[in-house]
This record gives structure tokens, C-alpha cells and sequence, in this order.
């Protein structure tokens, strides 16, 4: 059966038209890349719009319009050209690639891993990606599969400081120090001016007990950056380690007023106006973690102790309540205890107590001050258990051994009770 020659015309005319678009879009699409080479997405972008309006089905258009729409943060119609890309064209890697970068960028980490992985399915040695990749495992606390990602990288690209930091980064929470160690010095060397890499080894020096070192490159990362607040704070914390409280002070208060949505810094400088005795100091810091960050225990029962310290006895068990609903421990336990013994209730605080050692059977205060109590009440065989312990866990306590003589001399121990009134009298002569 044959055509009309009309017919046989309407196709050649269409065919004629068809091979006419295809060289039109070749060169929009020549056009726009070398618009997009020179950073003039906006101009590239309605050449791209028309592209694909005459190649609906061309992979290679979506991505560039998905390029330049990305680059003019237009993300959600960028994210819907790279997918158009892919779906024409599975088996490519540019849309795939670009698609996962933009993941990244709007913060959707778990949609760029896969997508980057499906890259590197269809091919194991694209170089962007490996180095995508690797930063993005990095971002998103996945250490491990960033290692040996990073290490490529770093072959790739061995000029790259973020490379090199965040290898170092991965390889210092998995446990490999030496090569840690190696990683930031090569992004010092790369970044001279930048402290990051800095504070990191200053870290390695800490968790291996090189203070004086550790110290050293504190101080240097925060004359390189003197808003550096991890720094900072770590500067706070060695001192406080070497109970050098007047002098960690002030380093938590520079963290807290660098970053107030960090409760520990909050934690730490209070601790410091506590053991400072400064319990006015301290409630404040608390009163004003504990509106902020409701939902911690320990600021709760920090706040607790500060207002114990400034006699405000209602208050403290109302915030060491608090904590204790929102955490079970022994901390909070034996301090509702010891609270309610000083109000002489001591059915509630000997609850209260046992709790506290039943969660931990080696905490000092619980086990010294139920036997404190049951003293109190007489139950000396029953207080003896409690004090014993305690002094195995605090042996240069001095209460506690005169809290033994008192039981001793009840049970009639007379060698026992002079051991412990011996023990007393020493330890208080010597404080």
C-alpha cells in the first residue's frame, strides 16, 4: 500500500523540521554553556528554557537548565530539572552528580548519599563525587565510610585544605590518631591563617594527655581566630582539670557569650561560681539555662544545688523534682535525699536514698548520708553497711569516720570504734 504524495511530503517536511531543531538546540546548547563557563547564568538561562521547549526529551538540556536554575538559587525547579535529566537519561552521571551536590546544599544529607552512591554505581572512579562524598559522610558523623573515601580524595586533590581537614576530622574520631595527626598538619601547611586545623591537634594533644601541648595550640588557634569557641572552652577545661577554677572562669564565660545555645557551657561556668561558693553567681547561670533549655535534667538539678546554697529549700526540691521526672539517677535521688533529711523527713529521704544506690551502689553521698540518717534513728546495724562503704569509696573523709565511731561505740566495737575516732581526729587535724 502506498502513500499519497501528499502524506510522503507532510513526513519529508517533518523530518526537514526535526533535523532543523536538532541543529538549533546543539547550538542553544553551545551557546548556553559557554555563557554558564563565564558565570552568566542569567543570560544562559532563557536559552536553556527554549532548549528544552524544542527538545522536551533532551537529557543534556534539563541538566544544563538545572545547573543554571541551581546557580541562581532557584533550587526547587533546579531539583526538577536534574531529576527530568535522569529520568531520560538513567545511565549519566552529570545530572546524578549535580543532583547530589544540591542535596547537600539544602541540607537533605541522607538523598545526597544516595544519590552520590548511585554515581559511583555507574562510575567507581568519578572524582567529584568521591570528594562529595566523602564530606558529606563527614558532615553527617559517618566517619567510618568517610575514611577511605577522603584518603582518594586526597590523591585527587592533595592541594585541597578541606580535604585534608576533614580527613584528618574522620580519622581522629575513628580512633587513628598518628594519621589524624599527619592530616592536619597538611591543611595547616595548606591554610597557615586557619585555626581549625589548630584546635584539632590541640584536641589529639588532650585526649593524649599532653597538656602543656595541648595548651600551646589552644592559645595559637585563638590568636588565629579569637572567636574560635570550641578553643576556648577547651582552654576552660584544662584548667578546670588542674582545679584552676578562678582561671577556667573566664574562658567559660568568653564560650558562653560566643554561643549561647550550648547548655555545657552554661553547665561549666556555673560550676565554677559553685565551687567558688558563689551560689548567687550560679543560680542565675542556672535559672537562665533552665528557661532555656527545659528539657535537660542536669541543668535542673544544678539549679537545684544553687538554690540549696542560698537556703531557698522549696525551690530546690521543685527543680530536683523536675529533674528527676525528666531523669532517673543517683545524683538527683541523693540530693532529694539529703534535702529531705535536713527537713526531717526521714522516711521520704531513706526512699529517696536507697533509690540513688540501687542506680549506683558506689555513689559516696547517697551510701554516707542514708547511713548518716539511720544513725539518727538508732538503726546502727543497719546504718553500718552504708558508712563502710563509704569510706572504702572516700577514706579521707572525716564524717565518715566519725560516723563509724558512733555506730562501733552503739554496737559495742570498742576496737573498731577507737580505730574510726583515731582516723577522725587525724583527718580533722590535717584539714
Amino acid at each position: 500500500m502506498k502513500l499519497p504524495i501528499t502524506a510522503i511530503f507532510l513526513l519529508l517536511l517533518a523530518a526537514l523540521t526535526s533535523v532543523s531543531q536538532e541543529k538549533d538546540v546543539v547550538l542553544l546548547l553551545q551557546e548556553s554553556a559557554a555563557l554558564i563557563q563565564s558565570g552568566r547564568f542569567g543570560d544562559a538561562r532563557p536559552l536553556l528554557e527554549q532548549s528544552v521547549k524544542l527538545a522536551p526529551e533532551n537529557s543534556d538540556a534539563h541538566n544544563l537548565l538545572g545547573i543554571v536554575l541551581d546557580q541562581l538559587e532557584m533550587t526547587a525547579e533546579a531539583e526538577r530539572e536534574y531529576r527530568t535529566a535522569i529520568r531520560l537519561s538513567p545511565e549519566t552521571v552529570s545530572p546524578r552528580a549535580n543532583l547530589g551536590v544540591l542535596m547537600a546544599k539544602k541540607k537533605r544529607p541522607a538523598e545526597a548519599i544516595q544519590i552520590f552512591e548511585s554515581v559511583l554505581k555507574i562510575n567507581p572512579n568519578h572524582k567529584q563525587t568521591i570528594i562529595n562524598l566523602g564530606l558529606v559522610f563527614v558532615s553527617t558523623q559517618k566517619f567510618q565510610e568517610a575514611v577511605s573515601l577522603l584518603r582518594r580524595a586526597a590523591d585527587i586533590q592533595p592541594d585541597s585544605y578541606d580535604i585534608w581537614l576533614n580527613l584528618g576530622i574522620a580519622l581522629s574520631q575513628t580512633k587513628q590518631p598518628d594519621e589524624a595527626e599527619k592530616a592536619f598538619v597538611s591543611s595547616t601547611l595548606l591554610a597557615p591563617s586557619s585555626a581549625e586545623p589548630v584546635y584539632q591537634l590541640g584536641l589529639i594533644a588532650f585526649d593524649r594527655g599532653k597538656d602543656e601541648s595541648a595548651g600551646k595550640y589552644f592559645e595559637r588557634a585563638i590568636a588565629l581566630d579569637p572567636n574560635h569557641v570550641l578553643a576556648i572552652f577547651m582552654l576552660g577545661e584544662l584548667n578546670a582539670k588542674y582545679r584552676r577554677y578562678a582561671e577556667a572562669r573566664p574562658f567559660y564565660e568568653r564560650a558562653l557569650q560566643l554561643d549561647a545555645a550550648k547548655p555545657v557551657y552554661y553547665i561549666r561556668l556555673g560550676g565554677m561560681y559553685i565551687f567558688a561558693s558563689d551560689f548567687n553567681a550560679a543560680f542565675q547561670i542556672f535559672q537562665k539555662a533552665a528557661q532555656k533549655f527545659p528539657e535537660i535534667p542536669e541543668i535542673h538539678y544544678f539549679l537545684a544545688i544553687t538554690a540549696r546554697g542560698k537556703g531557698d529549700s522549696d525551690l530546690a526540691i521543685d527543680e530536683v523534682k523536675r529533674s528527676l521526672a525528666l531523669k532517673e539517677t543517683a545524683d538527683s535521688n541523693a540530693l532529694l535525699g539529703a534535702m529531705l533529711s535536713d527537713m526531717n523527713k526521714p522516711v521520704e529521704a531513706e526512699r529517696s536514698l536507697r533509690i540513688a544506690i540501687s542506680l549506683d551502689p558506689g555513689h559516696f553521698n547517697s551510701n554516707h548520708d542514708l547511713g548518716r540518717l539511720l544513725i539518727r534513728q538508732g538503726k546502727f546495724d543497719a546504718a553500718l553497711p552504708f558508712l563502710q562503704r563509704a569510706s572504702a569509696l572516700m577514706p579521707a573523709d572525716p564524717d565518715v569516720h566519725y560516723q563509724l565511731f558512733l555506730a562501733y561505740s552503739r554496737l559495742k566495737q570498742k576496737p573498731e570504734a577507737d580505730r574510726e575516732l583515731a582516723i577522725f581526729k587525724e583527718l580533722s587535724k590535717n584539714k
